[in-house]
């Protein structure tokens, strides 16, 4: 009789022990629970079928009005900037040409062609007392948008027939190449090659024949003269 009363206990007592266990589990591992207790960290959120969402990406959810609103005020900003560039640019070749008419220098004058303010044509008369006295040469300047920190293109137009010119017109001078400053002004170009002309650096020759010329002044005048094409 005993031991099938103990049995009987057993029975109810296991079937009342499983059921336990089936609430407790069901208690702590419901995703409810899972959502609560998240941020301990805990072994419990291991079984946790939540999801974070990724944050959503920018070209999806904008606007594409908007988005082609912003790219025509960047193209436009672009633009702006280049403007102003171009109108720092004209106002420091005006002010070089007020100083260049004004500086009553003998022998050198430029001015802008046409409309263009940054394409000038320029002069430069060969300096008394050397082979190049009473030629004139014809030079044009190019002025890139980054000038003054920028050196500008010149070349003669006019044939040159000199050590440190090629047959294309283009010159070697330092100051037109990595010798370059801001702080020099059309002026100072014009100068610079006018003083070339008569003292040129047979060391980096651009036109050998003319180089070797050089030393026999009589002889470079000779062909200088009768080869001049104005």
């Amino acid at each position: 009789m005993l031991p099938s009363v103990w049995s009987s206990l057993f029975r109810v007592n296991k079937h009342a022990l499983g059921t336990l266990v089936s609430l407790v589990m069901l208690i702590f591992f419901s995703p409810s629970n899972n959502r609560n207790d998240s941020k301990a960290g805990g072994a419990f959120i291991f079984f946790s079928e939540r999801t974070v969402p990724l944050p959503p990406m920018a070209s999806q959810n904008m606007d594409p009005a908007a988005a082609a609103a912003s790219s025509t005020a960047a193209l436009k900003g672009s633009e702006s900037g280049g403007t102003s560039a171009r109108g720092s640019v004209s106002k420091r070749l005006q002010q070089e040409l007020m100083t260049l008419m004004m500086s009553g220098n003998k022998g050198i004058s430029a001015f802008p062609e046409s409309d263009n303010l940054f394409k000038w044509v320029g002069t430069i008369d060969g300096a008394q007392g050397t082979v190049y006295e009473g030629l004139r040469y014809r030079l044009s300047l190019e002025f890139p948008a980054g000038y003054p920190y920028q050196a500008p293109h010149v070349k003669f137009v006019t044939p040159c027939f000199h050590p440190n010119v090629d047959e294309h017109g283009f010159i070697c001078l330092d100051i037109l190449k990595d010798k370059w400053s801001a702080l020099y002004d059309v002026r100072s170009i014009l100068l610079s090659i006018q003083s070339l002309l008569g003292e040129p650096n047979n060391e980096s020759p651009l036109n050998m024949v003319a180089a070797e010329l050089w030393d026999d002044q009589k002889a470079f005048k000779a062909h200088l003269h009768s080869t001049f094409k104005k």
